[in-house]
């Protein structure tokens, strides 16, 4: 089983709330898919910094290798060819926080898990 955290009180953002849920399920999910634990573990939460939330999105799955984490964000790249996943959810996830003028990028170790950390501005 996978037991999911989420911390409390998340800061509310304005903009597209289905575009925000694409990106949180997006991320979900993929931990989900690629846990390869017994008691698989997914953290979400935030940081607040001056100018932005900083989110993140933490696991304890298979990881990824540091060779693929700019391959990762390309449409259409799978780093595995099993299953139905079109590999597109990555790309959408960079693509709205990039509309949102915000950056994302992760650490990971193989085994051990990944991170994937991104922001979103605060509003003026």
């Amino acid at each position: 089983t996978t037991k999911v955290t989420i911390q409390e009180n998340l800061p509310s953002i304005n903009g597209n709330a289905w575009r925000f849920k694409q990106v949180f399920q997006n991320l979900i999910q993929n931990a989900i898919k690629y846990s390869d634990k017994d008691n698989g573990t997914i953290e979400v939460g935030f940081t607040e910094k001056s100018d932005s939330y900083e989110f993140f999105v933490k696991d304890n799955g298979i990881g990824i290798n540091s060779n693929y984490f700019d391959q990762i964000f390309k449409v259409f790249t799978k780093l595995e060819s099993t299953g139905s996943s079109s590999g597109i959810g990555l790309s959408i996830v960079k693509k709205i926080i990039t509309f949102y003028k915000g950056s994302i990028w992760l650490e990971s170790e193989e085994g051990i898990g990944t991170t994937f950390y991104f922001t979103f501005v605060k509003d003026n």
